[in-house]
């Protein structure tokens, strides 16, 4: 692979420089909500204000007895998801299907995991479908390679200025937008208040910084027998740079400098002082305290929710879902385990993800992207535009980007948070505006086309190099600068 242009490549932020980006809108529109009020606060005061018709804008774009067919690959629910999201799926594509029945849709739901390497396989046999909902650190991979078709929201009927604007760099390569947000996310710190109470923490008091997670880790596990955090290192799961990373960024390390204002991903700083002391944490944790579950090599989060649930496991990073899973594991118990699981439930707390050192404090900007194919790459090879933009357009609609986002994300577009359903939402899923008041914190992974395979494979190998005694963190860290140097221009790994 050889190292493309990243001049239009998104910019990542911390805290006010995010903040900054937010506003850095275009002067043609202005964003449907105040971002610079953006909090808890005033998102509950902008909930239900506004009215959507979702069938009526859509049928602006392609009328609704458009006759077609359209094919779609989607990172689909899966076995950590909460039934409620289930059911937002199931009602989606009902609605779709009622709101366009002469449309065939032909959708395949896979996983996170297997999703990217999938979909390069159908490229390569010019057998992808006509629509492809990715994961956001995905589609520059594919825009650079010109697989996917130029797209943004005008195209289906909404504004660029709809979506948040860190989200719309990620769907721009080389000057030219590919794809449009559908969702956009960042997790908070999960802890159990029982368990820090019995381990002679404060219940009801996140760790300030990662220190202070190493340091409750190996309490928890000394005075209690049982795991502190819920470390994930799995290779080629996304689970592990949406939690690792927060961490590196905040000891102020980085793959290039991604967590400034004004990146230049010139300069690779895996194996920078700061970013060797983000693993050193994660080392002292699994080799040197023990303090993490031994299977952290191989978990994904989906594994760490029922260590959680049965009370084995104090802290961990995820989304507000993480509590109706847990509703929904619990569902599942029999006799005095069902009353266990429930303590467990009601002694979830939720906070900002700890700092580093330095009093930085980040998360992933994450999400996903919807995009459509070039007629080429497809299978058939024809794409039929007018029923992908109808499909497009009611996922990204106030409505739809909304309930498909629902318990363990936010909608991409903006207008989402003006909805009835958003403030239902609210009232329904608890600690969402924990989750919410970390996107200010948000850092976007670089829009680059190495990206997927830096953070997927790369990442995961450093941690597992260091963790498994393959090598010091020293010597971690410096493979893994390198395999990035080498990515970067044309090498071999």
């Amino acid at each position: 692979m050889t190292r493309s242009k990243a001049g239009t490549a998104m910019r990542g932020a911390v805290a006010t420089a995010f903040i900054a980006s937010l506003l850095s809108t275009s002067a043609l529109a202005a964003p449907p909500v105040d971002l610079s009020k953006w909090s808890p606060d005033y998102v509950r005061e902008v909930a239900g204000t506004k009215e959507f018709d979702t069938a009526a804008d859509c049928s602006k774009v392609t009328p609704l007895d458009y006759k077609g067919r359209v094919t779609l690959w989607y990172q689909g629910v899966f076995e950590g998801d909460p039934d409620v999201l289930r059911q937002n799926y199931k009602d989606f594509f009902a609605a779709f299907r009622a709101t366009y029945p002469n449309i065939v849709l032909e959708d395949q739901g896979i996983t996170y995991n297997d999703l990217l390497d999938k979909f390069r396989t159908a490229l390569l046999g010019n057998a992808a479908p006509m629509v492809v909902r990715l994961q956001i650190l995905g589609g520059t991979e594919f825009a650079a390679k010109g697989y996917l078709q130029p797209l943004k929201p005008e195209d289906v009927g909404y504004s660029s200025e709809d979506f948040w604007p860190g989200a719309m760099k990620a769907v721009t390569w080389d000057g030219v937008t590919y794809g449009i947000p559908t969702n956009n996310e960042t997790m908070a710190f999960i802890w159990n208040a029982d368990i820090f109470k019995r381990a002679g923490l404060d219940p009801e008091k996140a760790p300030a910084t990662w220190d202070e997670v190493v340091a409750y880790s190996k309490q928890i596990h000394d005075k209690l027998g049982i795991s502190g955090y819920g470390l994930v290192a799995r290779k080629n799961a996304g689970n592990t740079p949406y939690r690792f990373m927060p961490q590196l960024w905040a000891y102020g390390g980085g793959v290039f400098d991604e967590a400034t204002a004004s990146p230049t991903y010139k300069d690779v700083e895996l194996d920078s002082p700061q970013s060797k002391a983000a693993l050193q944490a994660s080392y002292d944790m699994y080799v040197r305290d023990k303090s993490v579950p031994v299977s952290a090599l191989t978990n994904q989060q989906a594994d760490n929710q029922p260590l959680f649930l049965a009370g084995q496991l104090g802290m961990m990073i995820s989304h507000p879902s993480d509590y109706n899973v847990m509703q929904d594991l619990q569902k599942k118990t029999t006799g005095s385990d069902t009353a266990k699981a429930q303590a467990v439930i009601d002694n979830m707390r939720y906070g900002l993800i700890p700092t580093g050192p330095d009093g930085k404090r980040a998360a992933v900007f994450g999400g996903s992207n919807i995009h459509i194919l070039k007629p080429e790459y497809v299978d058939g090879g024809k794409v039929d535009e007018p029923a992908a933009k109808a499909l497009i357009c009611m996922w990204t609609s106030p409505e739809w980007s909304l309930k498909l986002a629902w318990v363990g994300s936010n909608p991409g577009n903006l207008n989402g948070f003006l909805t009835k359903w958003m403030k239902t939402r609210l009232e329904t899923t608890k600690f969402l505006d924990v989750t919410t008041s970390m996107l200010p914190y948000g850092v976007p992974f670089p829009a680059l086309p190495e990206t997927p395979e830096i953070m997927n494979i790369i990442i995961p190998d450093m941690l597992q190099n260091a963790l498994t005694g393959a090598m010091t963190v020293d010597e971690s860290a410096a493979d893994a600068a390198k395999k990035v140097k080498d990515l970067m221009a044309g090498g071999d790994l």
